[in-house]
């Protein structure tokens, strides 16, 4: 089943989805959007476009874990999008989602103009590959004198 990861935004909206596997997050794509209703719709397109069977949206917590005013955008946004599709959505902590991906790209010596293109979905691929690594059952390996020889 493929997750989608959302980096919620009131202008842009950065979409990641998983593999088929639930192990590796790739960012997709950014909307931009005039309104909560084009976010809505918009994410509403993606899951139905990606076959994704679960939504997890970044929660902008504070760094001292308090709530902001982002928080309560969010959590609206989270309801209005639950009232058009029926997959479960779950919000993740996304504190330093943003500044990860800004990180990655300066190492990667990625222009300014295109990690403005490309931050808001490498901020839900960090989103959703959080998530996904908390949520993954361990690879158990045979131990090795398991192998024959």
């Amino acid at each position: 089943m493929r997750t989608l990861g959302i980096d919620y935004g009131t202008v842009r909206i950065g979409i990641a989805v998983s593999d088929e596997l639930g192990m590796i997050a790739t960012g997709r794509e950014t909307l931009h959007v005039r309104s909560v209703a084009d976010a809505v719709a918009g994410v509403a397109a993606a899951v139905s476009e990606r076959e994704a069977g679960r939504v997890v949206v970044g929660l902008p917590l504070n760094m001292d874990g308090s709530r902001g005013p982002m928080v309560e955008a969010v959590e609206r946004f989270v309801t209005k999008l639950a009232a058009v599709i029926d997959v479960p959505i779950e919000t993740w902590d996304e504190r330093l989602s943003s500044q990860e991906a800004e990180r990655v790209l300066i190492e990667a010596d990625v222009s300014r103009m295109k990690r403005k293109r490309v931050i808001d979905k490498m901020a839900a691929q960090s989103i959703l590959q959080n998530w996904l690594d908390a949520h993954s059952d361990p690879i158990e390996f045979p131990e090795f004198d398991d192998y024959p020889g």
